[in-house]
């Protein structure tokens, strides 16, 4: 037994005693690496070293407990026995206060990265996972920290997400050192322990690894995901800051497929089988009939003959017309406005000279009002009207925020083809830069960039720089301006810009490397290079580099091959001093730039002012244009209204001086249209002066042209005197001209009805115009007819009318063009054979503008608004090529919430705790999905970003305790105190009177390097507060559109943010709404179709009625009429398509106005039609037109013919594309439906004879000359 007990006695002992062994391992492993603060840090001034001490922890002073408990809640490790004192844990809460500030807004996130500085500064197991690598002079001046990889990913997982609303990007690529996308949770702790990022004062060397290595145990503390709840009752982080507590991530729509027949366009393939069967059906038609007169032996227009017999002049007794009780009351209609003309044309020659006199002084008073006259260039007052959804939201947002700022934009590029390699140290894959990325060239940029900020305007003889309008956004504190440029990441200085680092063998660091770390991290104070240069622009906020740069490939911006400076400037409203200066500024900055010449730099630009500017000068420029334009139909007019007999009557027979008289008549009434409305106070636009004298030479030149060649080709009765002959031809011909003028009028006012401003005011000008020119008509110049007849008469000159010619005997003859369409013209198109061609031709071509209607493209390319000689066509070329961002867009939260209740902070933010519908989360989701809804990024939010600054562990929110007034981060005082307290109540969001009191202080406060947060520059005109700050008003959360270039790029981009606030409008059950300073400008767009096909059918419709009731109530004619103008507005559909002309406000007016010149090519045919009494519709179709159709072709036709094509030859855009083209094809479309078509249509399906009005013709001439002339 003894030496078994002395076995077990051994093994006992030898138990206890590695016991022993492996708890003094342990007690060992608990000493400290450092304690307490030494020497003066040599890499970051201000900072210091840690102590170097292996003793054991050491219970922390009773003064430290809050600290420790602020920034480190949960490690008071049992006795608060710990590896640091007071002293570290007050450092190590300065050196946070960023991260603090920017990730305190996920617990989660923040929880974890406490851990791991709480880890590192104060751990009483600090040997156990760091080792003092570099001990100099007691100071530990280097470390090694084991960190577990399974912590560090679960830290970055949690923080990856989280936002920076004040710069819609995350927070890591301000914390990183480079860009997001690019960070992970290596490089990211990396960065934060590195000396270089100027917070670390000795080098931190982290070694990641989930296995011991070389004897040390990882830091692998608990960690909680983002979507986690935390034990001290913190809420998940929102889905903002945390892609796990979103859930899927929103999909969009499927885009809507193109509607096709077979992979054919389906409009393309319903119209060429509707054309098909048309032709099918009718040229069926036309055969059964010609095989029906074959086998009858009928006459040739039997087919067509009208349903009653036809009624002759004479033999007919009045009980025998049977005339129907509608055609009675159209004959006596048309009776009575015969009447009255004839009265009234019968007074205007017996007393030329008081008719004329009295139309004088009304048009002299009239045109008084041009004394008054206000022209309106602004293109908000020209495109949006003041009632629109646009016009009221951007009201809005100018009295509540402000107007959007004003600028003026370089675009640099360089003809040079170099390409500079840049080599990192000291290891690195070569990095080319662009040749507009060399120094040389960065240089000659910047001499550029404060040329321009030197340049000096004079405004009422005070000196204006760019200082005194430029926007400051830290003004009064920081006045420099705001200058968004790459040469400000080296502080707009030549000498920053040369800063670099290296000896003799190596380039440590140099403007390539700071240009790198600075467009992955534009908010940096200072680099991570050797340079330690700042990144933040002199005026104190980002450059990002997407608003500098052009021209690069994703994010690679060193192949960037554009430089884009942007100089923004304070807009004002209703202050026109200020609004002075910035206008003298920018006059003085195109001038600069136009004589600026460097052959190393190609620069476009372009100010505020620019385009307004350019538009004035094109209209400047266009003048000799339109003179010539309007030159060349005067002098046709003169000379074509004169019907020569003979060589020898050459004077006599000239019309030249009835000519001029009739042009000025026109003018007359475009001078009083004017006036009147100038009376009224109605500014004119550039489309008012420029289209409608077109309009009405167009309506009255053809009104003349009938007159004149009605008279020329009228014979006087027996026993019938002048005045009664020139009475009976305006009673004749004035109901026509009534009809065509009248329709016009009502249309163009009802035209009025729209809502854009251009087409309403162009509408109301031309409806005036349009009757006073009819007025004229029918008064002055009768009488200046009547007065030429007897000139004619007497044989004396025209314009020289005191000089006759001896008496001679003339015959008088027919005019050869009146001659050509009677004798060749009108018989060949109404041919039994040529009819169907015609309308197969026409019907063609309906067919062809109906497939291709929907295909018109909407919107205006502003390009087009320019001379062809525009520096800003240049400008938009490179801004199309370069631009890499979208425009600012606000979600504007009108007034009426209550921001002060946690209800209603709720519906708005978008941090911890706010609903998941509301504002800022719905735009965030929305952002997403980028390519569908156009918005860019996460927007920035006043509303977050407040709360961060004001918790009490941010240094951000301070008072002085003494007068209460706000104490700003970076002042060091005593007197200074926290604004809210470390308390469970303290560290919630602000309520009620909290609220507002320091909400104040926050958009007063501006960001320095110890509170970043501050809302003076991002925030100061986001926030509408009322008068004394007692609550908030309207407010705005602000992001980007997507990079948006074309016309439909922009109206796609207003419709789909209108649409997403219209979702949170509902959501919130509060009023919100989208705001950019281009939807003023493209609403117009969304509703443009609408608005097309609403003026139209009012303008058809309209002439559709007056055409009826003046016709004598003969709906078929009116009908006609209406088809016909129906076809031409298509066919103008057409060839807006085939020659690229876009709908918008400026063709919107030129169609109304076609519809109103369409009446003139229609109206005067069908009533001569209607008129008629031929026996059958073939014959009074050829006599319409014979009659009608060559003062058409002449009065319309050959009149605009020449004019439009010297439009051609105009060096402004808008005017080759909108007035030559469109003018050309309205005179052509019109000119071939009314003299090609429209008689044609009437062979077929006119209106049958009206027997009360035969009857009535029998009645009135029988046994006169004029029966016999009727019956020829």
């Amino acid at each position: 037994m003894g030496p078994l007990k002395r076995i077990k006695s051994f093994s006992a002992l030898l138990f206890v005693l590695l016991l022993l062994d492996g708890y003094f391992q342990w007690v060992a492993a608990q000493h400290c690496v450092w304690y307490g603060e030494c020497g003066e840090s040599t890499s970051v001034p201000g900072k210091k070293y840690n102590c170097n001490d292996t003793g054991p922890p050491r219970p922390l002073e009773p003064e430290g407990y809050d600290v420790l408990a602020e920034i480190c809640p949960g490690y008071n490790y049992g006795n608060r026995s710990l590896c640091c004192d007071v002293n570290q844990l007050k450092t190590l809460y300065g050196s946070l206060q960023v991260p603090l500030q920017y990730l305190s807004r996920c617990p989660a996130c923040f929880f974890n990265l406490m851990s791991l500085f709480c880890e590192l500064t104060c751990s009483p197991h600090q040997s156990r996972f760091m080792n003092a690598t570099q001990i100099v002079d007691s100071s530990v001046t280097e470390v090694q920290y084991y960190i577990g990889e399974s912590f560090s990913n679960a830290m970055y997982n949690a923080c990856k997400d989280v936002q920076a609303p004040s710069t819609n990007a995350k927070v890591l690529s301000l914390l990183c050192g480079k860009e997001a996308k690019d960070c992970n949770a290596t490089n990211w702790i990396q960065y934060m322990f590195n000396i270089d990022n100027k917070q670390t004062p000795f080098p931190i060397i982290p070694i990641f690894s989930d296995v011991p290595v070389h004897g040390y145990d990882p830091m692998n503390n608990k960690t909680y995901a983002c979507s986690d709840e935390l034990e001290d009752g913190s809420a998940p982080c929102s889905c903002q800051d945390c892609s796990d507590v979103c859930g899927p991530r929103p999909v969009p729509p499927p885009p809507i497929p193109p509607w096709t027949i077979f992979g054919i366009d389906a409009m393309t393939v319903i119209m060429w089988i509707s054309y098909m069967a048309f032709l099918l059906l009718f040229f069926g038609a036309v055969l059964a009939a010609w095989c029906y007169r074959k086998r009858t032996f009928m006459s040739e227009y039997g087919p067509i003959l009208d349903s009653n017999n036809s009624v002759s002049l004479n033999g007919e007794s009045p009980e025998l017309v049977n005339a129907s009780c509608c055609e009675t009351l159209g004959e006596r209609f048309e009776n009575a406005l015969q009447i009255a003309f004839s009265s009234w044309g019968s007074f205007c020659v017996r007393f030329p000279f008081v008719v004329i006199l009295g139309t004088v002084i009304l048009v002299t008073a009239f045109s008084g009002g041009l004394l008054y006259m206000r022209i309106t260039t602004d293109p908000v007052e020209l495109w949006s009207s003041p009632s629109s959804q646009a016009r009221q939201e951007k009201d809005y947002f100018d009295s509540h925020f402000g107007p959007f700022f004003r600028t003026a934009q370089l675009i640099i590029t360089t003809p040079l083809n170099i390409t500079d390699i840049f080599s990192p140290y000291p290891v690195g894959d070569d990095i080319p830069f662009k040749a507009i990325l060399t120094k040389d060239i960065l240089h000659q940029v910047l001499d550029l960039q404060l040329g321009v900020e030197d340049i000096v305007a004079t405004y009422e003889g005070q000196n204006v720089t760019l200082k005194d309008i430029c926007l400051a956004p830290l003004a009064p504190y920081n006045n420099n301006c705001t200058i968004l440029s790459v040469l400000n990441y080296f502080q707009n200085s030549h000498t920053v810009l040369d800063h670099m680092n290296g000896d003799e063998f190596y380039v440590y660091a140099d403007y390539h490397s700071h240009f790198l770390y600075c467009v992955s991290a534009p908010a940096s104070l200072n680099d991570t290079t050797n340079l330690h240069d700042p990144c933040l622009g002199t005026f104190g906020g980002p450059i990002f580099p997407w608003l500098a740069l052009g021209g690069y490939d994703e994010t690679n911006y060193n192949n960037a091959t554009a430089l884009v400076i942007t100089f923004p400037i304070n807009n004002y409203l209703n202050d026109t001093v200020r609004m002075g200066k910035a206008l003298a500024w920018e006059k003085e900055f195109i001038k600069f730039m136009k004589n600026y010449q460097n052959p190393n730099l190609t620069i476009a630009f372009s100010a505020e002012r620019s385009i307004e500017d350019e538009l004035d000068r094109e209209s400047n420029s266009d003048i000799s244009t339109i003179v010539i334009s309007y030159a060349i139909m005067f002098l046709y007019i003169s000379l074509a209204l004169g019907h020569i007999q003979s060589f020898r009557r050459l004077l006599v027979d000239s019309k030249i001086s009835l000519g001029i008289a009739g042009i000025l008549i026109v003018l007359s009434s475009v001078s009083s249209s004017l006036g009147i409305f100038s009376y009224a106070g109605i500014p004119l636009t550039l489309i008012v002066i420029e289209v409608i004298p077109f309009l009405v030479l167009a309506v009255g030149v053809d009104n003349i042209f009938i007159i004149v060649q009605t008279y020329q080709r009228d014979e006087r009765m027996a026993h019938e005197e002048l005045h009664q002959q020139i009475g009976r031809i305006l009673g004749d011909v004035a109901p026509s001209m009534f009809l065509s003028s009248f329709s016009e009028t009502v249309a163009f006012f009802l035209g009025a009805l729209s809502n854009m401003p251009a087409v309403r005011t162009f509408s109301l000008f031309a409806g005036l115009a349009v009757f006073i020119d009819f007025l004229l008509q029918i008064s002055c110049f009768v009488s200046l007819l009547g007065l030429d007849a007897r000139r004619q008469e007497a044989n004396r000159l025209d314009i020289m009318c005191c000089v006759k010619l001896p008496e001679g005997q003339e015959t008088k003859t027919d005019s050869i063009l009146f001659r050509f369409f009677k004798k060749v013209y009108a018989p060949f198109i109404l041919k039994e054979w040529v009819r169907p061609i015609i309308v197969a031709v026409f019907v063609g071509m309906l067919s062809f503008s109906v497939a291709v209607v929907n295909k018109v493209e909407i919107g205006l390319d502003q390009k087009l608004s320019m001379p062809d000689d525009s520096y800003v066509l240049n400008y938009f070329r490179n801004l199309s090529e370069y631009l890499h961002t979208g425009a600012p867009v606000y979600f504007v939260v009108e007034e009426g919430l209550n921001y002060s209740s946690p209800e209603g902070q709720n519906v708005v933010c978008g941090g911890v705790g706010c609903n998941n519908n509301s504002v800022v989360q719905q735009i965030y989701f929305a952002s997403l999905i980028s390519n569908y809804s156009t918005i860019a990024n996460t927007p920035s939010s006043w509303l977050d970003d407040y709360f961060d600054w004001v918790k009490p562990q941010s240094s951000c929110c301070r008072y002085y305790n003494d007068s209460g007034a706000f104490c700003n981060a970076s002042v060091v005082n005593n007197t200074c105190v926290r604004c809210r307290p470390m308390t469970d109540a303290g560290k919630h969001r602000p309520e009620g009177e909290d609220f507002m009191k320091f909400l104040p202080m926050f958009l007063s406060d501006n960001p320095n390097i110890k509170c970043g947060k501050g809302g003076h520059a991002a925030y100061a005109t986001a926030v509408d507060l009322y008068p004394d700050n007692t609550g908030v008003g309207g407010s705005y959360f602000m992001s980007y559109h997507t990079i948006l270039k074309e016309s439909p790029d922009f109206i796609h981009a207003m419709k789909m943010a209108r649409k997403l606030s219209e979702n949170i409008t509902q959501s919130v059950n509060h009023k919100v709404f989208a705001y950019s300073v281009f939807y003023v400008f493209y609403e117009q767009y969304l509703t443009i179709a609408y608005d097309t096909a609403l003026n139209l059918s009012i303008s058809l419709s309209s002439i559709f009625v007056v055409t009826a009731i003046l016709l004598g109530f003969e709906l078929w004619s009116a009908a006609l009429v209406s088809i016909t103008i129906a076809m031409i507005l298509v066919n103008m559909f057409g060839v807006m398509w085939l020659w690229d002309i876009s709908l918008n406000a400026v063709s919107l007016v030129n169609l109304v106005m076609s519809c109103g010149i369409s009446v003139e090519f229609c109206s005067h045919i069908v009533r001569a039609f209607s008129i008629s009494v031929k026996k059958n519709r073939v014959e009074r179709a050829e006599e319409a037109l014979a009659h009608m159709g060559s003062s058409v072709f002449s009065g319309i036709t050959l009149t605009k013919f020449g004019g439009i094509l010297i439009l051609a030859l105009s060096k402004s855009q808008i005017f080759q594309v909108f007035y030559f083209r469109m003018y050309l094809a309205i005179v052509l479309l019109g000119a071939a439906h009314g003299l090609i078509f429209l008689p044609v249509l009437l062979s077929y399906i006119g209106p049958s004879l009206n027997k009360a009005k035969v009857f009535a013709a029998n009645q009135r001439y029988a046994g006169t000359e004029r029966e016999r002339l009727l019956n020829y």
